[in-house]
């Protein structure tokens, strides 16, 4: 198919913003997840997103600590 066969775009294509959902928290929500199709997804920062395996959480972690020790460091 070339681009000549496909129809005009009519509509502008929906923005959808998405905020973590984690209480208090004002970040943008780039990771959801959806059980299902039926089921709206949920959104979360990377730091609340509750489905991050082991390694990533031990990263996180250290990430965290290391701004800790810069900012102790600094002053």
């Amino acid at each position: 198919m070339s681009d000549t066969d496909k129809p005009a775009l009519t509509m502008a294509p929906k923005m959808y913003v998405h905020y973590c959902e984690h209480e208090g928290c004002e970040m943008w929500g780039g990771f959801g997840r959806s059980a299902s199709k039926d089921e709206p997804p949920h959104w979360w920062c990377w730091e609340h997103f509750p489905h991050k395996s082991h390694e990533q959480e031990q990263a996180l972690i250290r990430q965290r600590l290391e701004a800790i020790q810069r900012e102790s460091g600094a002053k």
